[in-house]
């Protein structure tokens, strides 16, 4: 999928027809140092979206219980998929054990000084870091990001250089954001454990994002062959 179209039709259709945000969309030359992010979510949204795998439309999820938003730009990396090598590595550096990929593109949260109103669009964003985070048994990685040429943000090249509370608030989010009142939950036991493992710098998130492309080859090995013969 990383080629360029160079089909006179398949160009046409292009201008005909969307991409879809998942698997039409370039993750970019300059990976991983500079990427492409599809963003579902803004600070201001109170409601979740996220993309239909299917469609490639943004679809209400729920509706947020509680006060907590996302506190920067939210979506994920065309392309990428968490799968085994993203297991492997969670395994190698977290020391755990029976890790599975959770089976969805890689998260990316994006930090920019600009108030950006609404989602389903595309940014160049430069990884500086991320959170190992384990949802249950699954690998669920957050990759931190600033948008390229930000203002403000541009000049953090690493997640150590962020201000702490910037760090708190992204920890806080992903920590809280699937939490449920009581009468919405059939058992405590139920719900599985949300917890973040460790943080990581820029290059360990370079890694992380290899290996997700990797990922999204060897699972989606015959997409582009499928879509020569729609």
């Amino acid at each position: 999928m990383g080629n360029k179209i160079n089909d006179p039709i398949a160009r046409l259709m292009g201008l005909r027809y969307k991409s879809h945000p998942w698997h039409g969309l370039e993750v970019g030359d300059d990976a991983p140092e500079v990427v492409t992010a599809f963003i579902e979510m803004v600070p201001t949204d109170t409601i979740k979206y996220e993309l239909d795998k299917v469609s490639g439309y943004i679809r209400i999820d729920r509706p947020q219980k509680y006060s907590t938003v996302v506190p920067a730009l939210y979506g994920f990396i065309p392309q990428s998929f968490c799968g085994d090598s993203i297991a492997d590595y969670c395994m190698e550096r977290s020391g755990r054990q029976n890790i599975k990929g959770d089976g969805d593109p890689l998260d990316i949260c994006v930090l920019t000084e600009r108030s950006i109103s609404h989602g389903d669009i595309i940014a160049s964003v430069k990884p500086i870091g991320g959170f190992r985070m384990l949802d249950g048994d699954e690998a669920d990685d957050k990759i931190i990001a600033v948008l390229r040429n930000d203002a403000t943000y541009r000049a953090y090249n690493d997640i150590a250089e962020l201000p702490h509370i910037v760090v708190d608030r992204l920890k806080h989010y992903f920590l809280t954001y699937k939490d449920m009142p009581a009468e919405d939950r059939d058992s405590e036991q139920r719900q599985r454990k949300v917890e973040i493992v460790a943080t990581y710098g820029r290059e360990e998130s370079y890694e992380v994002i290899r290996r997700s492309l990797e990922d999204y080859k060897n699972h989606f090995q015959n997409l582009e062959e499928i879509l020569r013969h729609v």
